[in-house]
């Protein structure tokens, strides 16, 4: 094998399009392995951990591409490589055609200049998240609701921008903000559900998911779904946008009935919302993973039941397999999203006790910060979270895999391609293992929930449409008593 690892300094792509251009170059008949990232401190790992000598001094803003070719023609192979390498960028930063010549509209320059020339009311901003700030306060001065998709925003740049659009009668989505539904048009990662009355006001991106694919499967729509950054109900922010949210779903004639997802809030947060949504003439319900609260499922059961519908039973699809029961071995859970991950976690302390991590049950979240500095989130790019799952069935004291998959917009377009691969391979040597998938989606997304479920059950794991159920099972497997 030959490698090759070069240093481009200051050569800034995005994540995303980085990662297709290493799954493009890793196609290559030539190419026996490749990687091209940003240099975070996580990348300069991943190169490393692929057996590549990362160069001294490659930093967050370089880029490192690393390639590595068979023996026999390596020469020419590395050429062939490092040439489609250089095609794949130039089609990357290619401006759009049509544009800037010959009379042909010149792209804005500005946030503010391209609301001057668009009938729009909200911003989307997804730039990294040290650079958004001035992006975002041109939007607000434009008069432009702003969501934010960036991570890795400054505190106090949230609140400075949260307070600006108070001050402006606007809102800001975000930092953060993976998933907003205004008016049916479905923003960042956001499935396709039916429209129907329920508001939802999230600090969650993946909880706000979960909650409006449960609707969805019980016949229930959603008028809008206000996504507002997953600190805002930190003791820092203090819900300057849910309390906004709040109010303009209150105010929105087509809602019926405000359903409120978040990671685990402040306690003393959570009562100045609580205490604002009961002065509100829309009826609120709350989905918090806390202990002695509702979980996202059962705040959906009663959603749906104060507004007159029965509740079904939630979609489920059985392993081809029976694992051995692995009563006394861990729970390993490895999540795309936090709010579910969290939500697991609390279902998982009431069920085996507080002490989880001494007992060898770990619960991560790929979509934190820390994984994505420099990468895409793990709804766009695996790579990590399969990693992980080879790594956790490797171990012999993990008895259940506790997954979940999140389709929708924006996300990939065939997680199962992937991932039931992997579990496939996980569990053809462990007869002891079980896998259980909360999968979240609906028919009509664009990977087809259904056709996902498919492959992932025909792999070998219990697929639950219900986050909290697909938990509650693996609990069951981990004591030794599945249902």
């Amino acid at each position: 094998m030959r490698d090759w690892v070069e240093v481009r300094r200051g050569a800034y792509h995005d994540s995303v399009t980085l990662m297709r251009v290493s799954r493009s170059l890793t196609e290559r008949p030539e190419v026996a392995a490749a990687m091209v990232a940003m240099g975070t401190e996580l990348n300069r790992e991943m190169v490393a951990g692929m057996g590549f000598e990362v160069p001294a001094g490659a930093g967050p803003d370089d880029l490192v591409v690393a390639i590595r070719v068979a023996d026999a023609g390596r020469g020419e192979k590395l050429d062939a490589a490092r040439e489609a390498l250089d095609g794949l960028l130039r089609a990357a930063s290619r401006p759009p055609a049509g544009t800037g010549v010959l009379g042909a509209a010149v792209p804005a320059r500005t946030t503010g200049s391209a609301a001057a020339r668009a009938d729009a009311t909200v911003a989307l901003l997804s730039v990294p998240g040290p650079h958004v700030f001035p992006e975002a306060m041109d939007a607000l001065d434009a008069g432009l609701n702003v969501m934010i998709f960036s991570d890795n925003v400054p505190l106090d740049q949230e609140i400075a921008l949260k307070e600006a659009a108070a001050r402006r009668g606007l809102i800001v989505m975000g930092p953060d903000c993976g998933t907003a539904v205004i008016g049916g048009a479905g923003l960042g990662f956001a499935n396709a559900v039916r429209p129907g009355p329920v508001g939802i006001v999230a600090a969650s991106g993946t909880g706000a998911q979960q909650l409006m694919c449960l609707l969805d499967a019980a016949g229930v729509g959603v008028t809008h779904v206000l996504g507002v950054g997953g600190r805002d109900l930190s003791p820092e922010v203090s819900g300057r946008s849910a309390l906004a949210a709040l109010a303009a779903l209150d105010a929105d004639p087509g809602t019926e009935l405000i359903v409120l997802v978040s990671k685990p809030p402040a306690p003393q947060v959570a009562d100045l919302i609580r205490e604002a949504a009961r002065r509100l003439d829309t009826p609120v319900v709350f989905a918090l993973p806390m202990a002695g609260e509702d979980d996202i499922t059962q705040a959906a059961e009663k959603a749906v039941r104060a507004l007159g519908r029965a509740v079904p039973r939630w979609p489920r699809w059985a392993a081809r397999r029976r694992p051995v029961p692995a009563g006394g071995r861990a729970l390993r859970g490895l999540f795309a999203g936090g709010t579910l991950r969290d939500e697991a976690e609390m279902i998982a302390r009431g069920v085996l006790g507080w002490d989880l991590e001494t007992r060898g049950h770990r619960f991560t979240d790929f979509g934190d910060d820390a994984y994505t500095r420099g990468r895409a989130h793990p709804m766009i790019d695996p790579t990590l979270r399969l990693e992980a799952v080879r790594a956790e069935a490797a171990d012999p004291e993990t008895g259940v895999l506790l997954l979940d998959v999140v389709l929708g917009y924006g996300a990939e377009p065939d997680p199962a391609a992937s991932l039931a691969p992997a579990i496939a391979e996980a569990v053809k040597d462990r007869p002891d293992l079980a896998v259980a998938v909360s999968l979240c989606g609906t028919p009509a997304d664009p990977q087809d929930r259904d056709r996902q479920a498919a492959a992932l059950s025909e792999a070998g794991a219990d697929v639950f449409a219900s986050n909290a159920q697909a938990t509650r099972h693996a609990l069951a497997t981990v004591e030794g008593t599945p249902g």
